[in-house]
């Protein structure tokens, strides 16, 4: 699974990012034009929100699962949030895979589905 989770996160960071390098190049970081672009139509500000949804749910579930797993560096995919949710998931589930297989084939922490590890 990690591999894939590597691949997600590079076509999860490629994708936006495609489109909006051209866009920071034609018009600088102009932040009234790029709210006004982004809410210029019914799809456009749909796709917004659903962006900014999937970024809150993307905060709540890193910090809560990296908590419950004692993951460190749980800093680095909540700042890929600039980039979007779509590059920082993938790269929250790659650490926590990491994290799962380091601590063994046994998983040396036993988790409790109620309050996390015991």
């Amino acid at each position: 699974m990690q591999i894939i989770y590597l691949i997600l996160c590079v076509v999860g960071a490629a994708l936006p990012l495609s489109q909006f390098v051209p866009w920071l190049f034609a018009h600088g970081l102009n932040v009234p034009l790029l709210l006004q672009q982004a809410t210029s139509s019914h799809i456009a500000a749909f796709a917004w929100a659903d962006a900014l949804v999937s970024g809150i749910v993307v905060v709540v579930f890193v910090l809560v699962e990296g908590r419950r797993l004692a993951m460190r560096r749980l800093w680095l995919p909540l700042s890929c949030l600039v980039v979007g949710p779509s590059l920082a998931l993938p790269l929250f589930l790659f650490l926590r895979e990491r994290h799962l297989a380091a601590a063994g084939p046994d998983n040396s922490f036993k988790l409790n589905p109620l309050r996390g590890p015991v």
